[in-house]
Order: C-alpha cells, then structure tokens, then sequence
C-alpha cells in the first residue's frame, strides 16, 4: 500500500440514476453509449451476413433448383436476422458476439434479465431499423435518446448496459512513517463507526477542498478523534488522522482473518453430527 501524499486518491463512482427498480431503488448502472452500441450491433450483423452468404455458398454449390433455392434463402435469411438473434438474446439473458466482446448486456428497464418476448421485440423491429435502413434509423434514434435506445428497445422496454468497468483505483495507505512507533502501541478500538466513516469520507474527498478548508476540516475532525485515541501523537492534524484510519482499517482486516482462521478450525466440530444421529 502507498504512503500517504497530499494528494489522496479519490475512489471513482459512477452516478448513473436513470434505472429505478419497482421498490424506487436506484441501481448504480451505465447505459451504453450509441457508438458502442453500434459497434456491437456491427458485428452482429457481420455474423449474420456470413451466415446468410455461407448458406448461399452452400447451396450454389449442391446445384438446388429455383424454387427450392429461394425458399432455403427466405428461410435462412429469416432464421439469421430474427429467429438466431432471438433466440441467443434469450438463452444468454442479453448477450450477443458483438455485446460479448464489447462488454455490454441488454436488460430490462428495471435493470431485470429480458425474456422471449423482449428479444423477440428487439430482433423483429431491428429487421426494420438497421438491416432495411442500414442501421440509420438506429443510429439515429440512439443519438437522439438519452439512453441511447433504439427503437426496438423502446417498444420492449429495454436498454444495454456496460458490464465492463475500470476497477476503482484504491485509496488506501499506510501508517505515515513518523507515526509507526506510535502505532505500534496505540489504541484505536474505541473510536466510534460513524466518526471513522467521516474520517474516511475526509481522505476520499480530500484532494477537491481548497487548501483553507482543508485544514480546518482536519483540525475539527482531529479535535473530535482524539478523545478515542491514546496516546495521542505529536502530529499534524491531517497525519495524525491518516495513522488512526490506516491503523484501524489494519487492525479490523488482522481481526477479521483471525475470526475466519477460527471459524474455518471449527467448521468440522460444526458441521458434524452427533454419534447416533439418524441420517435424513
């Protein structure tokens, strides 16, 4: 873990609330934007293509008559722009080629897995918007819409959401070096949940105060911790507070591997049965 520098690193969020979920929760998700949309559904399309054009290619090469030949075509034409999509959307609850690789997923608007009917909607109506029109209706239609919906989206009552996101980079750190023989014997247990998630909102939000702010912030925050530490060490108010929240946060995850140590020692005694006891 780094040692703390002015500068603390700020935890990313992402504050999509567009998606509330029939309890008014709202789910932290990010709509896809209608490039990557479009560059999903391009692939999709290419597979569909090569598939069409495999089947001609099969089909001129076996000598199939006029007739025969242009109803395999309708119906494999059909099965590859309608029924295939359909079907790959409903089996894989929203994925596609082209959504896998890109790292998208079609749901619900209420954020739920999409069934039949919602890829079967999504399939038929995008016969019309991006095979008929080239994908310019689509396209179109993604731009104008906050959410970049398409049309098929907005008759099923769907939108793609982006499942791959950057990890969050940590703002965690160490003990500041002037403080680690402090910390080596000082008590930190008695410091109250609430005030260390101040503590903690401080260092996550510390790099937008103003240098004035900042310093007043840590004063009071100081002011307030001191009473549950002992012994206080002779340090500026921000240090001060970085060795207690990086030395509590130590000792909390040292207990928690103890506790699970325990608990994975007795996991036989617990889960046996006592001699004599009936097998049901």
């Amino acid at each position: 873990m780094a040692e703390p520098t002015a500068a603390y690193v700020n935890v990313a969020r992402f504050d999509d609330d567009g998606v509330i979920t029939g309890e008014a929760v709202s789910l932290d998700l990010r709509p896809a934007s209608a490039v990557i949309r479009a560059a999903g559904s391009a692939l999709d399309v290419l597979v569909s293509i090569v598939l069409v054009l495999g089947l001609l290619w099969l089909l001129a090469s076996l000598g199939t008559d006029e007739a025969a030949f242009r109803a395999i075509m309708i119906t494999g034409v059909v099965v590859a722009i309608v029924v295939l999509p359909t079907a790959v959307e409903t089996a894989s609850r929203g994925r596609s080629l082209g959504k896998l690789a890109l790292g998208l997923r079609v749901v619900r608007d209420d954020g739920g897995s999409i069934g039949f009917r919602h890829a079967f909607i999504r399939a038929l109506v995008g016969v019309v918007e991006i095979y008929m029109t080239v994908g310019g209706l689509a396209v179109l239609i993604g731009f104008l819409n906050p959410s970049s919906k398409r049309l098929g989206d907005l008759l099923a009552g769907t939108h793609a959401q982006v499942e791959r996101v950057p990890v969050p980079p940590s703002n965690a750190f160490d003990v500041p070096v002037e403080l680690r023989a402090w910390a080596s014997t000082a008590d930190v247990g008695r410091l109250p949940d609430p005030l260390a998630r101040r503590v903690a909102s401080f260092f996550a939000n510390v790099a937008h105060l103003a240098p004035a702010s900042r310093e007043r912030v840590a004063a009071s925050l100081a002011a307030e911790v001191a009473p549950y530490v002992s012994p206080v060490p002779h340090a500026p108010a921000e240090r001060f507070l970085a060795g207690v929240a990086a030395l509590r946060r130590e000792r909390d995850g040292a207990r928690l591997e103890l506790e699970a140590e325990r608990m994975a020692a007795l996991a036989p005694v617990l889960e046996a049965t006592s001699p004599g006891f009936p097998v049901r």
